[in-house]
């Protein structure tokens, strides 16, 4: 008889949880949380964990009840709590990693927060941990001494894109020159999906004390319909800058695509604007922040249920996952 298959979610993933499993025919194992009065909280099992590969679902971006780091402490306790019960494996499922962004020192001092946050996953005896389109993928390989799986949302994204892009002229821009490699792949698995020429393009960028600078531009846009690809939009500033240069340089369309849309701070006021003509994101966050009424009508979220449930098939049953990267 094969290991069991259980799945956890906390509550503030349980939506994204309940696809998950609903996608395997399955339903989220119970799990009891509680808080206490000084803020301090507790997450158990309520079935037996003992021998059975588990999974945790839990996307560490912050809401309007718990910080990220709020999330991050919940999973890792969790995750403790299944190994003491006698999981046979614990997987954390993350589809949104915390702290993934600081990846190196880019002043003097500076924390390495991305191995620190995989330290402390290693340190509950986390056995495998999977995460969809982080920042730096070679640092967080990097980071982790226990298994990091990664997942993609391209092929997702190629497959939305397809209606809508028709058979215009195309142009995939990268919105700075540390994401030129994410943006060309996605580029590559446009041409293969359209059966085309893809043309490319990228902006210069640089940031210093949360001010972007930079005004280079390199890529032909003119007549064209622009797809910028990034791994997330926080602010927007970004994206709206390389966006306004689109369309000065005669872009008719212009789309944006990134995995992880947070759409803090301004974001609301930023992207609203007319450079846009939508917005697509996946459900990895949800667009909690979104109060513009203009800016939601823009935005399109992609569900990744499906891939990660693939994803905790395939792992369950010591399959591949390099054909579901492919897509």
């Amino acid at each position: 008889m094969g290991e069991a298959c259980l799945i956890f979610a906390p509550a503030a993933s349980r939506a994204l949880g309940d696809r998950i499993a609903s996608s395997l025919g399955d339903s989220l194992a119970a799990l009891e949380e509680r808080e206490f009065e000084d803020g301090e909280h507790k997450a158990r099992p309520l079935c037996s964990v003992r021998g059975a590969d588990t999974f945790v679902v839990h996307s560490l971006y912050g809401d309007a009840r718990q910080s990220a780091n709020d999330k991050l402490v919940r999973l890792l306790f969790l995750v403790g709590a299944l190994k003491d019960a006698g999981a046979a494996r614990v997987t954390a499922v993350v589809p949104y990693l915390a702290y993934a962004r600081k990846d190196r020192k880019s002043k003097p001092r500076d924390p390495v927060s991305t191995r620190y946050a995989a330290q402390l996953f290693e340190a509950v005896g986390t056995d495998r941990i999977v995460a969809l389109d982080v920042h730096n993928l070679a640092a967080y390989q990097n980071a982790f001494r226990c298994c990091a799986e990664h997942l993609e949302a391209a092929p997702l994204f190629v497959r939305e894109l397809m209606p809508v892009v028709g058979d215009e002229p195309l142009t995939v821009v990268s919105p700075d020159s540390g994401g030129i490699k994410r943006a060309d792949e996605f580029r590559r698995r446009l041409c293969a999906a359209t059966g085309r020429t893809v043309a490319f393009g990228f902006a210069e960028k640089h940031r210093s004390g949360g001010v972007v600078s930079g005004d280079g531009f390199a890529g032909d846009v003119d007549g064209r319909t622009v797809i910028i690809v990034d791994d997330l939009i926080s602010t927007g500033t970004t994206m709206a800058r390389v966006a306004a240069a689109c369309r000065a340089r005669g872009a008719r369309r212009v789309y944006a695509v990134a995995t992880h849309g947070l759409f803090a701070a301004a974001a609301n006021s930023t992207l609203r604007e007319d450079a846009f003509d939508r917005i697509f994101v996946t459900d990895s966050v949800p667009p909690i922040r979104v109060t513009d009424a203009a800016l939601a009508a823009k935005i399109a979220q992609v569900g990744v249920a499906p891939l990660l449930a693939e994803a905790i098939s395939r792992l369950h049953g010591h399959g591949s996952l390099v054909d579901l990267a492919e897509g």
